[in-house]
C-alpha cells in the first residue's frame, strides 16, 4: 500500500510487488528513472501505476519524465490498465485529464466503473463532440448527476441534437413590439386561426411541437414507425435512441442516405448491432469512405478491418501505421503492408 498527494487529497494505492520493487532503494535513482521513462519492462497497467506514482511524488525529474510518458504511452498500454476493473479512480483521472483527445482511450474510460464525478464533469466541459456523444448516452449517470447534463449542453462542442436529447431549451426569437402594426395578410392569418375548433387547434399545436419533444412521448412501436418512414431529422434523433430496436430501424429506411450511414460508421459511439448492420448491407460497404470508416471502428471485427486495410490508398494507410486511435493489430497490418509494398 502506497499514499500519494492527489490534489489537497492523499490517495492509498494498493501496489503489486513488481511496483513495489521499483519504488524501494532497489536499484537507485537510474532504476526509477528508466521506469518513468518507460524504459523498464512491466505489464501495461503497472507501468501505469508508476508512473502515476512519480508524477504524484516529490521528485521533480521523475515526475516531468513520468508526465511525458504517460502523454505519449502507446494507447494499447494505457487500454491494458483500463480493462483492469480495479483501477483507482485517481490513475482514470489522471488519463483522461492527458489523453481526452484520443477517442480510444476515451471510449474505455468513460464505461469504467471506477471513473469519478471530478473526471466526468472535465469530459463534459472539455470534450469533443465525438467524446460528449459517448457521455450524453449515459442515462445512469446523467440523471443521479444533473450539473453534467448542464456541462455539457454549455460545451461548445456540443450539437444541438445532443443538447436537445438532454433536456435544453431552444431560445425563441424575441417577438417586436405589440403595437407594431401588422401586414393585412398577417391579419387575416391570425384571424382565420382564430376561427379554428378546439380539436383543430390541438392538431395544429402538435404539429409545432418539435420532434424531439414529440419524441419523448412517443411509445417505442411509434418511434420505430417513425425511423422506419421519417425524414432525415426523424433519422438524426432516432439513430441515437438507446432501444436497439428504435436505432436499427433507421438503417432500414429506404430514404436513408450513404452519407448518413457514413456518419454512422464514423461515430464510435454507434452500436454493435449497427456496424453489423452497416457491414452486412453490400453496396454501402463499397463506397470507400464508409470501408475508411469501418477499418478505424473499434466495434468492427478485426477480421473485417484487415480485409478493408487492403483497399486503402497507401496515404490512407501511412496514416493507419502512425495512428494513436485504433488498435495496435491495426497499427502493426498497416506497417506490415507498408514494408512488403518496398520489397
Amino acid at each position: 500500500m502506497t499514499e500519494q498527494q492527489n490534489g489537497s487529497a492523499k490517495v492509498q494505492i494498493k501496489v503489486p510487488a513488481e511496483v513495489a520493487k521499483i519504488m524501494s532503494k532497489w536499484g537507485g535513482h537510474s532504476v526509477r528513472l528508466a521506469a518513468a521513462r518507460g524504459a523498464l519492462p512491466m505489464s501495461g497497467p503497472n507501468l501505469v501505476m508508476v508512473l502515476f506514482i512519480f508524477y504524484h511524488g516529490e521528485n521533480a525529474e521523475l515526475k516531468k519524465e513520468a508526465l511525458g510518458t504517460l502523454k505519449m504511452l502507446p494507447t494499447n498500454i494505457l487500454l491494458a490498465a483500463l480493462n483492469s476493473s480495479e483501477l483507482h479512480s485517481s490513475i482514470i483521472d489522471l488519463i483522461v485529464r492527458l489523453r481526452y483527445r484520443d477517442l480510444v482511450v476515451m471510449e474505455v474510460a468513460l464505461r469504467h466503473r471506477m471513473i469519478g464525478l471530478r473526471t466526468l464533469m472535465f469530459v463534459a466541459e472539455k470534450g469533443s463532440g465525438e467524446v460528449l456523444d459517448i457521455l450524453s448516452h449515459n442515462d445512469q449517470v446523467l440523471n443521479k448527476v444533473q450539473a453534467l447534463r448542464a456541462a455539457i449542453i454549455n460545451n461548445p462542442n456540443a450539437d444541438k441534437v445532443m443538447k436537445l436529447r438532454l433536456g435544453w431549451v431552444e431560445p425563441q426569437p424575441e417577438s417586436g413590439p405589440e403595437d407594431e402594426p401588422k401586414p393585412v395578410e398577417e391579419v387575416e392569418a391570425v384571424a382565420e386561426t382564430e376561427a379554428f375548433n378546439e380539436e383543430e387547434l390541438g392538431d395544429f399545436e402538435e404539429e409545432t411541437l418539435s420532434k424531439y419533444q414529440q419524441i419523448l412521448e412517443m411509445p417505442v412501436a411509434e418511434k420505430i414507425k417513425m425511423a422506419l418512414t421519417g425524414d432525415k431529422e426523424w433519422r438524426t434523433l432516432l439513430i441515437r435512441e438507446a432501444n436497439k430496436m428504435v436505432s436499427t430501424a433507421v438503417l432500414k429506411n429506404p430514404r436513408i442516405s450513404e452519407g448518413e450511414v457514413l456518419s454512422v460508421a464514423k461515430s464510435r459511439s454507434s452500436s454493435d448491432e449497427l456496424i453489423r448492420i452497416v457491414l452486412l448491407n453490400r453496396e454501402w460497404v463499397k463506397k470507400y469512405e464508409i470501408k475508411k470508416a469501418l477499418v478505424v471502428h473499434p466495434r468492427t471485427p478485426l477480421q473485417k478491418s484487415m480485409r478493408f486495410m487492403t483497399f486503402l490508398t497507401e496515404k490512407d494507410v501511412r496514416e493507419l501505421a502512425k495512428s494513436r486511435n485504433v488498435s495496435q493489430a491495426i497499427v502493426n497490418n498497416a506497417r506490415r503492408m507498408l514494408m512488403s509494398k518496398k520489397r
